[in-house]
């Protein structure tokens, strides 16, 4: 009888991975996942007109590109912010 925590390609099914966007929880599916896959996970999604970023104490943010893959590990946390900041 097949383990049924394997797929038939042998790979782990795993749980989702609870993450946090614009302070808001969600599940991430799968791990990693790309800059626009996390962009979609959201509700609304985080349109073009926003920077992802994954906020890491000490160094203000790292900025995630759509195409970057990211190791998603639980209670991560990332915010979006507009790409343009007009100063006033």
């Amino acid at each position: 009888m097949p383990d049924i925590a394997t797929t038939d390609a042998n790979t782990s099914i795993r749980p989702p991975i609870p993450v946090f966007i614009d302070r808001r929880p969600y599940e991430a599916p799968r791990n990693p996942m790309t800059g626009s896959e996390l962009r979609e996970l959201a509700h609304p999604p985080i349109g073009p007109e926003r920077d992802l970023y994954l906020d890491k104490p000490g160094s203000g943010g790292i900025l995630i590109d759509d195409e970057e893959r990211v190791d998603l590990e639980a209670d991560m946390h990332f915010f979006s912010v507009p790409k343009h900041i007009h100063e006033g």
